[in-house]
């Protein structure tokens, strides 16, 4: 692992543990057993160290959700191949996507909030365009596709949270768990 890895790696575990805002920049070199100016070298400042962490980490959650959300007509299939993608994806990568749940629910005018802010505007542009190329299908859904990504992503979001509370980093999420969860969604979604 070179000093920038390590660098994000410790960043990652304390910003986990403590958050952002209780963190500073030495703590996270002497995690990752650098130097302050090796860490700025890098990343500038603890705000750049957070935004390429974020980007790093989440870029690959929000392109994964836009191969998943690709509708092809049969909205029950896209709707499990995007929980799924996202289940798998907090399931693997825990820390760091409690950590970008954290930050959104933080203070709006906190920097920590303004660096994950657009990454989660992204995930949910993707979740909202599969419901607005969903609707002529689902015409109950025309004009609220928005307040549908906001309850499906809610559902997936709420059980991520939740469970892992109760379970270890990489413990398979079931195929069941990830069909009951579509279930319950598409159940609200005809009634």
């Amino acid at each position: 692992m070179d000093n920038r890895e390590k660098i994000m790696q410790s960043a990652l575990e304390l910003f986990y543990a403590r958050g952002y805002d209780a963190v500073g920049v030495q703590e996270i070199a002497e995690g990752a057993g650098v130097t302050k100016p090796t860490l700025y070298y890098y990343f500038g400042s603890k705000y750049g160290l957070l935004e390429t962490l974020l980007q790093d980490r989440f870029s690959s959650v929000n392109e994964s959700m836009r191969k998943a959300a690709d509708y092809h007509g049969d909205v029950p299939g896209t709707l499990y191949q995007m929980a799924s993608r996202l289940l798998d994806l907090a399931n693997t990568n825990r820390k760091a996507y409690m950590l970008m749940m954290g930050l959104y629910h933080s203070a709006k005018e906190n920097e920590a909030y303004q660096a994950v802010s657009p990454l989660v505007a992204e995930l949910f542009g993707i979740v909202a365009g599969f419901f607005e190329k969903a609707s002529p299908q689902l015409g109950n859904i025309r004009g609220r596709q928005e307040q549908f990504a906001i309850g499906f992503l809610g559902i997936l979001n709420s059980y991520i949270l939740f469970t892992c509370a109760k379970t270890e980093e990489g413990s398979l999420v079931t195929e069941e768990v990830k069909r009951s969860l579509v279930d319950q969604f598409m159940y609200g979604i005809f009634t």
